[in-house]
């Protein structure tokens, strides 16, 4: 039997590389009213048998045939059948050793994702999928981060209770807080706060969740099983293989009429198990491993996958296009971006461009991984330090700007600028122009970034603290009120920085997890977004709705362009105060105010501002981010309070 090491050495060789690369984009099954065709990659294997099955989870086959090898280790068997909702998997001999393996290429499976199934997907179409279209694209992006089952599992969001926790309830567009009819959840609620883009946390088919067991079961979902398909624990039947598809699709037609785009998170850095399907169809060919036959774990869950292959890349690629084109998805989030290869993100970002226009897609990812990785050859990781490599509409997380502002992520004690730490200041003004200058000034840690394009502005996400939680850590003996002053000040300091805005769902209402850093598998209750809660500090929630709003009124800061740093200027800061000034000039001459001071002040006293010559008005206070709907001189002796963002805006010359 070969080892890791040898196979790892097999799928380099000349003999393999000329034979066994597959160009054709047909692997998986073709299933439609003309018949079926099953293709599967296994170029190692010695046998294959195609098993068919009526049932999705249990009972043996009622069909099994011989599968014939083809060019490039493709096995193929079609029939003029028609034989949607049939499930199968097949039977594999590698070695003298027999193996059953759903399809890695598969577009729908039965229960827990164990036998693939064949699926006309132009049966799983809603009403009107052929109409489906994202909104329009407008002046900026606010990504708000969400967990389908996280959404709606609060009874007193007002959902419908078999939607609760399920693709459906995003077709709920009129819930009310306990079905009062008077404030807003859901889709209603996101809409009024102003957000653009929805990021669905991972909604594939993942292995952490029990489809058959209680619907209490939570996982965020970083654990993927089949790529291709939806998770089934979000659909009202998981054990028919159509429903999860096409109640994904009504979620998404959902929230395109509603007026948000659709980004998904994705992991093609690891498997749930490196017992896969690509690793029982391809033994190791999927995943790396080191020279001394070390399995590669730079994800941390046990395996890492091998990008830079050229059948894994193809895989990757086409995984992705299949979610635009036949999810109408409007953009990827990578998680641990860092563990794929340079080369592979580009290829996909001039793929999404050519198919659907310069930047139509968005598109970033994390720029880290959890350890080392055994990547071959010549291949690059999407690093943070290899930023200046990767197209620049390829975005990724700053947590830079992130730690500048609350401190630390991985280090929960350690503040931030907002919560007391010194010495913070030249960071923040760095984040502000999305770090993009010349990597000399930021140091050897630091790569130059092309444009504010490549950065990702936030200070929270579904890892680590909640904003409201890091804010109790770091600072034991404030008040609520503090607490509250400060979450409005951290949310005007990164919302009037360069780059793409993101944040997680509920940090606008100071959502908290009780202090946990890593809720992945945390019962429900505790993950659940809390309706409740949202409209008992509509207070802040209306803060993050005005600074929404005016973000999208200040060109300056929306500029994602390699020449958008070139608008801040008069960069000052002294302990605990930071100001510049934006050039907020438009093509199209539509801005109000065409400069724009922004004054950030951490301290526990008032500053005296001078704004400068020119009529000035007040657009965004501490205490209030509304300012700018409304006209509000800024007078002469003008002060910033305490632990607060200031925002002036100069009124253009008629």
């Amino acid at each position: 039997m070969r080892t890791a090491l040898d196979w790892k050495r097999y799928y380099s060789s000349p003999e393999f590389l000329d034979n066994y690369i597959y160009a054709g984009n047909d692997l998986g099954v073709t299933c439609t009213d003309s018949g079926a065709s099953f293709k599967l990659w296994s170029p190692s294997a010695d046998r294959v048998t195609l098993n068919l099955y009526q049932d999705g989870g249990k009972g043996k086959p009622f069909f099994c045939v011989p599968m014939t090898k083809e060019e490039k280790g493709v096995w193929h068997w079609s029939t003029a059948e028609r034989l949607h909702g049939v499930y199968y998997d097949f039977l594999l001999e590698i070695e003298g050793k027999e193996v059953r393996s759903a399809d890695p290429w598969a577009k729908a499976c039965g229960l827990n994702g164990q036998r693939s199934m064949a699926v006309d997907l132009s049966r799983t179409d809603p009403e009107g999928w052929a109409d489906d279209r994202a909104p329009e694209r407008t002046r900026e992006q606010i990504i708000y981060e969400v967990h389908v089952k996280e959404f709606s599992w609060d009874p007193a969001g007002g959902f419908p209770e078999a939607y609760r926790g399920k693709y459906k309830a995003f077709t709920c567009t009129d819930t009310t807080l306990n079905g009062d009819g008077i404030h807003p959840t859901g889709l209603r609620y996101m809409k009024d706060l102003g957000i653009t883009h929805v990021q669905i946390m991972p909604a594939y088919d993942y292995g952490s969740v029990n489809e058959a067991g209680e619907d209490t079961e939570f996982n965020w979902g970083y654990d993927p099983v089949n790529y291709n398909v939806p998770e089934g624990s979000y659909s009202t039947d998981p054990a028919r293989g159509e429903v999860r598809i096409r109640e994904m699709k009504e979620m998404i037609q959902s929230l395109h009429a509603s007026g948000f785009r659709v980004i998904m998170d994705v992991v093609y850095n690891h498997t749930y198990t490196l017992d896969s399907w690509f690793q029982r169809t391809a033994p190791w060919y999927f995943y790396r491993v080191f020279e001394d036959g070390r399995i590669s774990n730079g994800s941390a869950c046990g395996n890492d996958v091998a990008s830079e292959r050229e059948m894994c890349a193809k895989y990757i690629l086409e995984s992705v296009l299949y979610w635009t084109e036949e999810y109408h998805i409007d953009g990827f989030r990578f998680d641990l971006m860092g563990l794929l290869d340079v080369d592979l993100m580009n290829r996909i970002r001039k793929a999404l461009d050519d198919r659907y226009g310069r930047g139509e897609k968005i598109l970033f990812g994390e720029p880290w991984a959890a350890a080392e990785t055994a990547m071959e050859g010549n291949a690059v990781p999407a690093l943070k330090k290899n930023i200046a490599l990767l197209d620049e509409k390829i975005g990724m997380f700053c947590d830079d700007t992130r730690d500048a502002v609350k401190g630390s992520a991985l280090k929960i004690r350690r503040p931030g600028f907002i919560n007391g730490a010194r010495g913070m200041e030249a960071d923040i003004l760095r984040g502000v122009r999305a770090w993009c200058l010349d990597s000399g000034e930021y140091g050897e840690d630091h790569a130059a970034v092309k444009a504010p394009s490549q950065i990702i502005t936030y200070v929270s996400s579904h890892d680590n603290q909640t904003l409201w939680d890091k804010l109790t850590e770091t600072l034991p003996q404030a008040d609520d009120a503090e607490k509250m002053r400060l979450n409005r000040m951290a949310a005007a300091l990164y919302m009037t920085c360069q780059g793409t805005l993101f944040f997680l769902s509920g940090e606008e209402f100071a959502r908290t997890k009780n202090g946990m850093e890593d809720s992945f598998n945390a019962p429900i209750g505790l993950n659940r977004l809390d309706w409740t809660q949202a409209w008992e500090n509509h207070g802040l929630v209306e803060y993050y709705r005005g600074l929404i709003g005016l973000r999208s009124r200040l060109p300056g800061l929306c500029d994602k362009s390699a020449r958008g740093p070139e608008r801040i200027s008069a960069m000052n800061r002294s302990e605990g105060l930071v100001s510049f000034i934006l050039d907020n000039r438009s093509a199209d001459g539509s801005e109000r105010w065409d400069c724009v001071k922004i004054i950030y002040n951490s301290s526990r006293a008032a500053r005296s501002v001078s704004a400068g010559g020119g009529t000035w008005e007040i657009l965004c206070t501490g205490e209030d981010s509304s300012l700018w709907q409304g006209h509000h001189p800024a007078e002469k002796g003008l002060m910033i309070a305490p632990q607060s963002v200031l925002i002036l805006g100069r009124t253009k010359k008629t």
